[in-house]
């Protein structure tokens, strides 16, 4: 399953591991949030190392839909029910000047970008409400939505709102020229590197899978979720899966849509006449086939776009937070030395410019006001609600899991002839979660934390740092 961005982009050399120097900063994940992180800093004169454990792109940012908007589905209004007015716009703040910086990068750098109005509709009446909720939300927050009974496309609508002048571009051409960019202001990058360890005294030493240690004053942890478990941010993150196709034969589009419901549909166009449709979203490992789903989004594309050809599918995982505000903060009984940011909910393309100016400027010392108000919160009433939501979901799936294994009588029993097959002992690395086999995308899938794995367990992504036991015996 690769993306349509991935599949076109040349790949990226390395330079060399400096492990015999004393870096200033080390940043784990060549995604956006890293690449732009270790771009500011690498600006600023500190010398910087950027390393990831796959290639550039190679989880979230290489997987988006690549919407840059400050109209985010119905995400401002879910804010607004369980934080502030002001927490609100500070968020809108920090998503505004992250859309600015990449459109200004994009600009300067060659990268193309299409304008196009961002699009929240409602695909039913039941969905109208949620619709209506937002536009509200929207205008309180100073965003110059408008309302629309009527759109120019050919899926079901019956009702719309509608920011202007938002965008949308190809992610992996931003990583390319962010690499580029980085290099030429001193910094490095290494793929294949996957860091496993963080020393917890003095300043940080960065312990590398293949072997290796990386010296710095200070780490960020730009992977999705952090890979160290110090602060515990995976049992306050809910990890979701969402799908996508591209198609060629479609017309040019207007806007880019998103429905309101919780089986969404998002629909923008590409150059050359490319159609992307995405969605039909779950919990990472909670569903019965991450087949179907992948299926039900190729069935709604074929009805509302019969002409269209399918050229590429894939997916992407996200990170859910309590309160819809991203994570950025600095890791607890790390001394201020180790950042983490995390919990985008499918809109990285602002928040991780947004997270990249908060850590560089916590490094640097020039953290802006709204970074101050969003990462300085405490938790609210309705988001330990959210947290408790979440961890009686993994409660639910261990003790499932635990069940499954108990009545078949074998470790990693709930694939049990699969697990067999590839050698490995389908119990995930983290935390002992039972995996589930991924029939989309033929990966073991973790439904507690949505660590990830390949069919002969190496890492694909989540906190879990490593590979999958090995089976040793038939009865193992």
């Amino acid at each position: 399953m690769t993306s349509l961005w991935l599949d076109r982009a040349a790949p990226v050399d390395d330079d060399p591991l400096p492990t015999e120097e004393q870096l200033d900063v080390v940043v784990a994940g060549a995604g956006l949030t890293g690449l732009t992180t270790a771009l500011l800093l690498a600006r600023a004169g500190l010398r910087v190392a950027c390393v990831e454990a796959r290639h550039v792109g190679a989880v979230t940012t290489g997987h988006t839909t690549g919407k840059v908007s400050l109209l985010q589905g119905t995400h401002l209004s879910r804010i607004r029910r369980h934080r502030s007015q002001s927490l609100a716009s500070a968020y809108v703040d920090s998503n505004r000047e992250g859309m600015e910086w990449l459109l200004r990068f994009c600009a300067d750098h060659g990268v193309e970008v299409q304008r196009r109005a961002a699009v929240t509709y409602a695909a039913t009446h039941d969905e109208l409400g949620s619709v209506e909720d937002e536009h509200r939300a929207a205008g309180s927050l100073g965003l110059p939505v408008t309302w629309q009974e009527r759109l120019d496309v050919p899926f079901p609508h019956v009702g719309a709102t509608v920011l202007p002048d938002q965008a949308q571009l190809d992610a992996v051409q931003v990583l390319l020229a962010l690499v580029e960019q980085l290099r030429e202001h001193g910094g490095t990058l290494h793929q294949g590197h996957r860091v496993v360890s963080v020393s917890r005294t003095g300043e940080p030493v960065v312990g590398l899978e293949r072997g290796g240690e990386l010296r710095a004053r200070h780490v960020v942890l730009a992977t999705g979720t952090p890979v160290l478990d110090r602060g515990a941010h995976f049992a306050r993150l809910e990890p979701m899966r969402s799908y996508a196709l591209a198609f060629t034969g479609a017309t040019a589009l207007d806007g880019m849509y998103l429905s309101a419901g919780s089986d969404a549909r998002s629909v923008r166009d590409a150059p050359g006449g490319v159609l992307v449709v995405g969605g039909s979203g779950h919990v990472v490992g909670r569903t019965r086939s991450e087949r179907e789903h992948l299926e039900e989004l190729r069935a709604w594309s074929a009805r509302h776009y019969p002409q269209a050809t399918e050229t590429h599918h894939w997916s992407a995982q996200d990170y859910r937070t309590p309160d819809g505000l991203p994570m950025v903060d600095r890791l607890p009984g790390s001394r201020g030395r180790v950042h983490v940011a995390t919990g985008y909910e499918k809109w990285g393309m602002a928040n991780a410019v947004a997270a990249a100016r908060t850590i560089s400027g916590d490094i640097l010392g020039e953290v802006p006001p709204w970074a101050r108000e969003l990462h300085g919160r405490a938790p609210s009433a309705s988001s330990a609600a959210e947290v408790a939501r979440i961890n009686l979901g993994v409660a639910a799936s261990l003790a499932a899991g635990a069940a499954r294994v108990a009545r078949e009588r074998l470790p990693g029993a709930g694939a049990a002839a699969t697990a067999r097959e590839c050698g490995v002992v389908g119990v995930c690395t983290h935390l002992g979660g039972l995996l589930k086999w991924n029939d989309a995308e033929e990966t073991w899938d973790c439904p507690l934390h949505g660590s990830r794995f390949t069919p002969d367990g190496q890492v694909l992504e989540g906190p879990a740092t490593r590979p999958l036991k090995r089976r040793t015996a038939p009865d193992q």
